[in-house]
C-alpha cells in the first residue's frame, strides 16, 4: 500500500494498523495524519510503548498518557481509582483520536488492559471508548518484555483487537536503506528464507576487517558487552575525565520512567577523543537522535563535538519532560550524548546510524538480527564482527502473521478503488466534523498560523537573547530574563555578532584597557581557544570575560 492511500483510509476516522519495512516511512505518515488533524482543531493523543519512539512522534509513552503506568495489567479496582483522577478523566474526555506507536512492544494482556481503561474513562462499551485507534509498528522488530517472566504473545491476539475492525495498511515503498542488496537481505529474513548468497554474503563480511570511513558505533545484543566496551575505550584515551550529573525534577515514579526511557545516562564520563552519539533531535542545534561525532575539545568545561560530516556541535544540555495538558510534570536535564563505541540491538530500534560493527553472535531473541541489519542504509555502512543462527531468525507465527497483514492490506487498497478523490473528501470531511473539528478554511488557516507561531517560538535561542538586547537590556539583565548563565548569552553574543542583525554591540563591549591586554594574548595563541589565555593571564580574568572579549576581536 502507498503512503497516499493509508493517509486516505486513517483520514476516514478507520481504526488502522500502519506496518511495514524499516525505513517505509511509518513515521512520516504518522506525522502528516497529525498534522491534519491539530489543522481541524481534532484533539489527538500522541503516544508509543517505547520513549525513544515517543521522542520521534513529539509525544508521550502511552504508560505516562493512559495513567497506567509501570503496570502491566489493571484490575477493575484499578481502573476504578484512576477513572476518580480528574485530570485523566478530563484528558480522555477530550481525546478524540489515539495514536499508539511501536505497538509490537505492546503484550495482549496490557492491550486488553489499555483498552478496557479507555471504555471506562469515556463511559462508552466501544472498543477504546469510541476513540479513532490508529496503531503503528512492525512485529518483526523485538517482541514484547513482560516483567517477572511469564507467558506473553503479540497484540494481535488480544480482545480488544480482535473487537476494534482494525484496517491493515502495510507500507510496501522504501525510504531508508539505498542499498539494493541490504534490502534484499532484510526482504529474505521477512520471508523466513535467507538464501544462501546471503549467507555466503555475511561469511565474507566475517573474514572482512574493513575500516568504515564513517565514524561506526558497536552493536551488541547484552548490555554487559557495550559497557565493557565503552568502558574500556574511554579508559583508552589519555587526558581528565569529563563527569555530568543528570538533573531530574517531579515525582518519583514519573522520574524513573522518564530515565529509563531516555537514552541519556545519569552520570555521562566524556574525555577528549570519545565516540559519542546524540540522543535527541534538535534540528536548530544541528543533530538528530543517532547523531554520531567525537568530543574534539571543552569549551568552559561543556564539549565540543565534531561530526562525521565535519559539523561542530557546541553542546549544551537538554531537557526530556512529562507533560500533560501544557503542565510538565518531571524533567530530566543533561546533556544529549551518550558514549557510543557501543549500544544494544534494544537501544538502536527507531535510529538510522551512518555506519555500525556488529556482533550478534550472542542473539537469544528473533528479530535481534533484523532489527541491528536494518538500522544502517547500506552494506558499506556495516562490518559484521559475529553472527549466530538466531540473529537471522524469525519468530515462526511473525511469518505467518506477516502473510495475513499483507493480504489484509492488499484486500484494502482494493477496496479504496472504487472511491474517487471527491468520495475521499466527503468521508474526510465528515470524521472531522464528528470528532468535534472544523473543515472551515478560515479556522484552518489560523490553527495553521498557530501551528506555525508554536514553530517559530522555537526559533534559535540566541535570536530570542537578540530580541531581550534590542529592548537595551544588558548582558545580565537577559541572562536573569531568560533564567540562564552569563557565559550562555555571551555565546549568543557571538552568534549575534557573525549573523547578519541591526544591533549596535558597542554597549557591551568591555573596558578598552581589558580588550588590549586580552586581545594580545589571544593573538600569541595559534586561535582563539580560552584555556591557553586564561593560563596565560595567570587568571587575571574569568572565562566569561575573556570570552566576552572575544567578541569584539578582530
Amino acid at each position: 500500500m502507498l503512503q497516499t492511500e493509508a493517509l486516505n483510509i486513517m483520514k476516514a476516522g478507520r481504526n488502522i494498523y500502519l506496518t511495514g519495512a524499516a525505513g517505509s516511512g511509518k513515521t512520516y505518515v504518522l506525522n502528516q495524519y497529525v498534522k491534519h488533524l491539530k489543522e481541524r482543531g481534532v484533539v489527538v493523543a500522541v503516544t508509543a510503548s517505547t520513549g525513544i519512539a515517543a521522542t520521534h512522534l513529539g509525544g508521550m509513552t502511552i504508560h505516562s498518557w493512559s495513567g497506567i503506568g509501570i503496570k502491566d495489567d489493571l484490575s477493575e479496582y484499578d481502573i476504578e481509582l484512576l477513572v476518580q483522577k480528574e485530570h485523566l478523566w478530563k484528558r480522555y474526555d477530550k481525546t478524540k483520536v489515539l495514536v499508539i506507536d511501536e505497538i509490537s512492544m505492546i503484550h495482549p494482556r496490557m492491550f486488553d488492559a489499555l483498552n478496557r481503561l479507555a471504555q471506562s474513562m469515556k463511559g462508552s462499551s466501544k472498543p477504546f471508548g469510541g476513540m479513532q485507534v490508529v496503531l503503528s509498528g512492525d512485529f518483526f522488530q523485538l517482541p514484547p518484555i513482560v516483567r517477572n517472566g511469564g507467558e506473553t504473545g503479540y497484540v494481535d491476539s488480544s480482545t480488544a483487537w480482535n473487537e476494534m475492525d482494525v484496517r491493515v495498511c502495510y507500507l510496501e515503498e522504501q525510504y531508508r536503506q539505498d542499498d539494493v542488496s541490504l534490502r534484499r537481505i532484510l526482504d529474505e529474513i521477512r520471508d523466513g528464507e535467507v538464501s544462501d548468497a546471503t549467507i555466503e554474503k555475511f561469511e565474507e563480511m566475517l573474514k572482512e576487517k574493513n575500516e568504515l570511513k564513517k565514524i561506526p558505533t558497536r552493536l551488541y545484543t547484552h548490555n554487559m558487552d557495550v559497557d565493557s566496551v565503552n568502558d574500556k575505550e574511554l579508559d583508552k584515551l589519555h587526558g581528565d575525565v569529563e563527569e555530568y550529573e543528570m538533573n531530574t525534577r517531579g515525582k518519583a515514579n514519573l522520574v524513573a520512567g522518564l530515565c529509563k526511557s531516555i537514552l541519556a545516562p545519569e552520570t555521562l564520563r566524556l574525555k577528549k577523543d570519545a565516540i559519542v552519539m546524540f540522543v535527541k533531535n534538535n534540528f536548530e542545534a544541528g543533530y538528530v537522535n543517532g547523531t554520531l561525532g567525537k568530543v574534539v575539545s571543552f569549551e568552559e568545561n561543556m564539549p565540543v563535538v565534531k561530526t562525521h560530516d565535519g559539523k561542530k556541535i557546541y553542546v549544551t544540555s537538554e531537557k526530556w519532560e512529562v507533560e500533560d495538558d501544557g503542565k510538565v510534570l518531571a524533567y530530566a536535564e543533561q546533556l544529549p550524548l551518550r558514549l557510543a563505541w557501543a549500544i544494544t540491538v534494544h537501544k538502536s530500534q527507531g535510529m538510522s546510524l551512518d555506519a555500525a560493527h556488529m556482533d550478534l553472535s550472542k542473539s537469544f531473541v528473533p528479530g535481534q538480527g533484523y532489527v541491528a541489519l536494518s538500522r544502517v542504509r547500506n552494506l558499506e555502512g556495516l562490518t559484521l564482527l559475529g553472527l549466530n543462527s538466531t540473529a537471522l531468525a524469525v519468530d515462526p507465527y511473525v511469518l505467518e502473521l506477516n502473510k495475513r497483514l499483507l493480504k489484509e492490506s492488499k484486500k484494502w487498497a482494493k477496496v479504496i478503488e472504487r472511491f474517487s478523490e471527491k468520495d475521499f473528501n466527503k468521508m474526510h470531511d465528515e470524521f472531522v466534523l464528528l470528532v468535534g473539528g472544523t473543515n472551515d478554511p478560515k479556522e484552518i488557516k489560523k490553527n495553521k498560523e498557530t501551528e506555525k507561531k508554536g514553530f517559530v517560538a522555537k526559533i534559535p535561542t540566541h535570536e530570542k537573547t537578540l530580541a531581550i538586547l534590542r529592548e537595551g537590556k544588558s548582558l545580565k539583565e537577559a541572562a536573569k530574563a531568560r533564567a540562564m548563565t552569563f557565559g550562555t548569552i555571551i555565546s549568543h553574543l557571538e552568534k549575534i555578532k557573525d549573523g547578519t542583525y541591526d544591533i549596535d554591540l558597542e554597549p557591551y563591549m568591555p573596558d578598552v584597557k581589558d580588550i588590549k591586554v586580552i586581545s594580545k594574548a589571544f593573538k600569541a595563541e595559534e586561535d582563539l581557544k580560552l584555556s591557553p589565555v586564561h593560563k596565560k593571564l595567570k587568571g587575571k580574568y574569568t572565562f566569561d570575560q575573556l570570552r566576552l572579549a572575544r567578541v569584539f576581536i578582530d
